[in-house]
């Protein structure tokens, strides 16, 4: 059922895994190797062709250097937090409650909620497209930032409130009814009780969503027009030039559009892995 681990596998497969493992990782670094060196040499060396071999000149902090000075750049990450820390507030202070209504309640019409939300997962996001950009239109959010962090929440919940229902679902119901017995509230069941035990969970998900907002480029070039409101996935097109690819300008501020959701997961790397692997073993 379940793979063989290598170390327990024939001498034939342990020699072919140690070969494919850093053939398929250089495959796999390639193209961030092509940005990084993209991002340290000058324009010279790419009209030239240079795009492989050693720079002639280094220009990493100058690129760096004019991303931010001569482009607006700070404004699209400060943007770009703007939308993707209200989402993660929102959907994952809204998932908490719904999963926790979903998981712990049993009432008519449970399952059927439970499963709008998933198949709201599987709806091809594309279709959405025009009817979401009409409605910002008609309610006034259409090209704002709030409008695209409300859109987000809307859209990210669902999938959240999958992942926290069967989180909670997960933790043993006796838990509820001490609780109960003791005469607490079912507000303070869930914030005293419950929120506590699945914080792991919680700080997944905000890695989870904070990547997906982070990394958004299709809606911040749908619902988004002017650069007053856009983010830093979708402002890196404006890095280019009126008649020229500033190729070693986008590249710079690809890593740096890359740096926030990278040190998040770091810093919640522990929390991250707890909560994926929350609830699956026992004992």
């Amino acid at each position: 059922m379940f793979p063989t681990p290598i170390e327990k596998a024939s001498p034939a497969n342990q020699m072919l895994y140690k070969i494919a493992l850093p053939v398929a990782l250089l495959i796999w670094l390639v193209p961030l190797l092509g940005v990084v060196m993209t991002a340290v040499r000058g324009s010279a060396d790419i009209t030239a062709g240079n795009l492989w071999g050693v720079p002639s000149e280094w220009q990493a902090i100058q690129n760096l250097t004019d991303v931010f000075t001569n482009t607006p750049m700070f404004m699209f990450i400060l943007n770009s937090f703007k939308i993707t820390i209200p989402t993660v507030i929102g959907a994952v202070a809204l998932s908490c409650m719904t999963g926790f209504a979903l998981a712990i309640y049993r009432f008519k019409g449970n399952l059927l909620i439970f499963f709008l939300f998933v198949a709201g997962n599987f709806i091809p996001f594309q279709i959405l497209m025009i009817p979401v950009r009409d409605l910002t239109f008609q309610i006034g959010l259409y090209d704002t930032v709030t409008g695209l962090a409300m859109f987000h929440i809307a859209f990210q919940t669902g999938f959240c409130t999958l992942f926290m229902r069967n989180f909670i679902r997960a933790l043993p119901y006796e838990l509820i009814e001490a609780a109960r017995i003791d005469g607490a509230s079912e507000f303070k069941i869930f914030w005293a009780v419950v929120l506590p035990l699945i914080r792991p969970a919680i700080a997944a998900l905000c890695v989870l969503i904070f990547t997906f907002i982070w990394n958004d480029y299709f809606w911040a070039t749908v619902l988004i027009q002017g650069q007053h409101a856009m983010p830093v996935t979708a402002g890196l097109k404006s890095l280019n030039g009126q008649w020229i690819s500033a190729y070693h300008l986008i590249s710079a501020g690809s890593i740096m559009a890359a740096l926030p959701p990278v040190i998040i997961f770091f810093l919640m790397q522990r929390h991250f892995i707890t909560g994926l692997t929350f609830g699956a073993s026992k004992g």
